[in-house]
């Protein structure tokens, strides 16, 4: 529709309100547990954020308040529909998704992940995805295996 026929102020603002989609992978969507109840929260939250956008008044206003939380919408409505739910791994002989992994650096560091979705990764907190590089040079390795990531080895010394 032509920026004629609205209440917008420019055609700017027009733009401001259609933001592109969220990327998505084309990995399958592998979740754990609480990776699959992130998602509910954060659909709920974009929810949120959106029916309160709804509620101004000034129409330039309400799309440039709605787009993010309209963009969420689809993103984690998306990621919910073709979310696949991974039971936590039964056996701890073998890195699988939703493993705990401690291993260690060849420069002395030491460190603890675990493998989970692409949603629910954060470094920071803990955990990777499991496309990540590291995650994919573990996946099937037990412990006291040796994997190399970008000329360097990391050796496996506890999987939970």
């Amino acid at each position: 529709m032509s920026v004629a026929f609205t209440k917008e102020e420019s055609a700017e603002t027009a733009s401001e309100t259609q933001l592109p989609d969220r990327p998505v992978s084309t990995a399958p969507n592998f979740v754990t547990e609480a990776g699959l109840e992130a998602l509910h929260e954060q659909l709920d939250a974009a929810r949120k954020a959106y029916d309160a956008a709804s509620r101004i008044e000034d129409v330039n206003e309400r799309r440039r308040q709605s787009a993010v939380p309209l963009r969420d919408l689809r993103y984690f409505a998306d990621r919910l529909r073709s979310a696949q739910l991974i039971p936590d791994p039964t056996e701890i002989d073998m890195v699988t998704f939703g493993s705990t992994v401690t291993f260690s650096r060849d420069d002395g560091r030491v460190q603890t992940y675990r493998i989970v979705g692409e949603d629910e990764a954060d470094p920071r907190a803990g955990s990777i995805s499991y496309v990540s590089p590291i995650a994919q040079a573990m996946l099937g390795k037990g412990q006291g295996d040796v994997v190399s990531i970008g000329g360097h080895d990391l050796e496996i010394t506890g999987i939970a």
